[in-house]
């Protein structure tokens, strides 16, 4: 089976992640998954969840390049090209990640900044005096 590749987004953060048959190893900007988020367990097992989900955690090898955002951001956005690339590996996962909400892009930005405000709703100090 040749290469399938999708991109993930999740605020400004952006994802390409390509999927081959293989034994399980996963390199995101050329580090390991451990190497990538250091001491953040709970977003390896984020980063994970597509792959537990649909049983395919030892037999496909993922490469993904990340860049914008934060890496909180950053991880999200490999979930969702992971989740998209295995949908376009074997159409039946849709069935096992749809109902879980990892085929939905999480569309939620930062809010600009309004003119005469703070930050983007609060508003200046009130002084009476």
């Amino acid at each position: 089976m040749a290469t399938i590749y999708a991109t993930g987004k999740r605020k400004a953060a952006i994802a390409k992640v390509w999927i081959t048959p293989g034994n399980g190893e996963m390199l995101i900007n050329g580090k390991t998954l451990d190497q990538w988020l250091g001491g953040h367990e709970t977003l390896k097992m984020k980063v994970k969840l597509p792959l537990e989900a649909t049983k395919q955690l030892d037999c496909l090898n993922i490469r993904a390049t990340t860049l914008g955002g934060g890496y909180y951001a950053q991880a999200d956005a490999v979930k969702h090209g992971m989740s998209k690339a295995l949908v376009a590996y074997e159409p039946s996962f849709r069935a096992i990640l749809k109902p879980m909400g990892l085929l939905t892009r999480d569309s939620r930005v930062v809010e600009r900044k309004k003119p005469g405000k703070k930050k983007a709703r609060r508003s200046p100090q009130f002084s009476k005096r």
